[in-house]
């Protein structure tokens, strides 16, 4: 039976599990802990004491925030961690850790995960947008992940939103339609620091009606919805599947497709329009991507649901 250690790189946490198995694997182990954010020997340290809790590993499927070069395994840009720019995590991890490493860029991975066992079965073309610290995109054509001549398709968190101050992070959509943009939000109305509140408090309260939370949402989901509608039309997507923690609340799937109800009662009827679904697979499924991506390169497997 073998045994992957799979890793989640967020901006926020790093994930882990054990996955065990033979064609079918299964999460025998998860956890989490703070991403480093120091130093890049700090980052690798910290992944070479989670590899060290476990036996018999036998490899390390790495998903990470970032524009990642997959086929080297090397981090090309990340502007949540940047002193990973330029490096070679897998051939970095593979030293400290004895064993095989593969590297994904996360929204990939989470789309790859939805492709092989989620929202994305038998789906030839669409698109992914996974809302966490960032906001992830991936571009799904013909059942596969298409990456771009530089590794940078679907990254919709680098878009920019004038040509004015290029090089300030205030001009990336990131800034608007993450799901941290949504929670800063809700804290400024609430008169709370932004570290005293959650995803889960924020949803509690719009179940309950709250109307000033409400309002939130729903002016953050018509800036997601002039996005999703920009996506379309680029790529043409048959469905944009949304993601990250926040897709498991049905407000958040509702008020996003409110919105795009709304927008496309002032387009022409002829305009393709998305078909809007949550993931899945859920908090998992950048693990997950990140195991089918390393049994790509070290075999064949599929995830037993």
């Amino acid at each position: 039976m073998k045994k992957i250690l799979t890793i989640d790189v967020g901006g926020t946490f790093t994930k882990f599990a054990v996955m065990s198995g033979t064609r079918t694997f299964k999460i025998t182990t998860q956890d989490k802990i703070p991403t480093p954010k120091k130093s890049h020997e700090e980052f690798l340290n910290a992944l070479a004491d989670i590899f060290n809790r476990f036996d018999d590993v036998e490899g390390i499927a790495l998903s990470s925030t970032g524009i990642i070069d997959s086929e080297r395994g090397v981090c090309l840009m990340s502007s949540n961690l940047p002193f990973l720019s330029g490096h070679c995590l897998a051939e970095e991890i593979q030293n400290m850790c004895g064993v095989p490493v593969t590297v994904e860029n996360d929204a990939n991975c989470a789309a790859l995960a939805e492709v092989k066992s989620g929202c994305l079965v038998g789906v030839n073309d669409a698109f992914v947008l996974v809302f966490g610290t960032s906001v992830g995109g991936a571009f799904v054509c013909n059942k596969e992940i298409y990456r771009g001549a530089h590794f940078c398709a679907g990254e919709v968190a680098l878009t920019l939103k004038s040509i004015n101050s290029v090089v300030s992070d205030k001009n990336f959509y990131a800034n608007d339609i993450s799901a941290a943009a949504l929670l800063k939000s809700c804290a400024k109305v609430l008169g709370m620091p932004e570290e005293e509140i959650s995803a889960d408090m924020v949803f509690d309260l719009i179940d309950e009606n709250d109307d000033d939370m409400l309002d939130c949402l729903y002016k953050y989901a018509a800036g997601v919805a002039v996005k999703i509608f920009n996506l379309q039309m680029l790529f043409d997507p048959e469905r944009i599947a949304i993601g990250g923690a926040v897709s498991s609340r049905q407000s958040f799937i509702n008020a996003i497709q409110d919105n795009v109800d709304e927008l496309y009662k002032k387009i022409p009827p002829e305009v393709p329009r998305p078909e809007i679904v949550p993931c899945k697979i859920g908090n998992d499924a950048h693990l997950f991507g990140a195991l089918y991506r390393y049994l790509r390169d070290k075999g064949q497997g599929r995830r037993d649901k």
